[in-house]
């Protein structure tokens, strides 16, 4: 062959490579592939483990709180509203956190990634910054409201049958929830997203454990009207304010025991 046909085949090959190797740099970084991978919806995301999620989200879990507001406030001189309760212990830390790496949340919860975040079509999401007029679009890694509020919700003390809020009506009680959840409630937490057994024993040695989530960290005005589910010993009569409840917990929180939830 002639000199200028080798010349031609080596372009060629060499421009083949370079495509080649765009295309799959481009396959590993570009944010629109990665933006429709198919973890980020359903029916992917239900089975999406937390090391998968945070192997691209890993920031969500390093950021930490800053030492001093722009307003010149100190951290370490203020205190923040999850830290008024002694259950609460160590610095302050960024929300993602203190639902998956503090002490608090290791030993009471078993929050994964896509307990709330359970994606949606990009299609379907809002425009940056959303448009107030169309309100019909999902904001971008929104979480469902309902979630935060099965443990951020007020303390449902009317429907309990107590005299006031538990702040004002703890002392009658002596100070324990379980003086009248050792009968009342008594299969409960068992929702793969808490450690039933964990949060019993931490109940015990103090109600502020119970109150932290059933109102002392309250983010709502509501109470979560929490599923029914049976429990032995249970009154075969409903009360009037349970009758719209469910008597079982969403599919996807249920634990292995079957027929327990909270």
């Amino acid at each position: 062959m002639k000199p200028k046909y080798y010349n031609s085949i080596y372009f060629l090959l060499l421009i083949t490579a370079v495509i080649n190797s765009g295309l799959t740099l481009a396959a590993e970084t570009n944010y629109e592939k990665a933006r429709w991978h198919p973890i980020h919806f359903k029916p992917a995301i239900d089975k999406a483990t937390n090391e998968q999620c945070l192997e691209c989200h890993q920031e969500v879990v390093e950021r930490k709180v800053r030492k001093e507001s722009p307003a010149g406030v100190k951290a370490s001189e203020v205190m923040a509203w999850y830290q008024t309760l002694d259950t609460y212990s160590g610095e302050q830390e960024t929300f993602h956190r203190r639902h998956l790496t503090t002490p608090l949340a290791n030993e009471l919860m078993n929050l994964q990634c896509n307990t709330c975040h359970q994606g949606n079509d990009p299609r379907e999401e809002a425009i940056i910054p959303p448009d107030h007029s169309n309100q019909n679009f999902t904001l971008r890694k929104g979480v469902n409201p309902k979630i935060c509020l099965m443990c951020h919700g007020r303390t449902g003390y009317e429907q309990m049958g107590l005299p006031s809020p538990w702040t004002t009506s703890a002392s009658i009680f002596q100070n324990n929830c379980l003086l009248c959840h050792v009968s009342i409630r008594t299969n409960r937490h068992r929702v793969n997203f808490l450690k039933a057994d964990a949060i019993e024993k931490a109940g015990k040695n103090n109600s502020d454990v119970c109150y932290g989530c059933h109102g002392g960290r309250q983010w709502y005005r509501i109470a979560f009207p929490y599923p029914r589910n049976e429990w032995p010993g249970m009154s075969s009569v409903t009360p009037e304010w349970a009758k719209e409840r469910p008597t079982q917990s969403e599919a996807r929180f249920k634990t292995n025991n079957a027929g327990s939830g909270k």
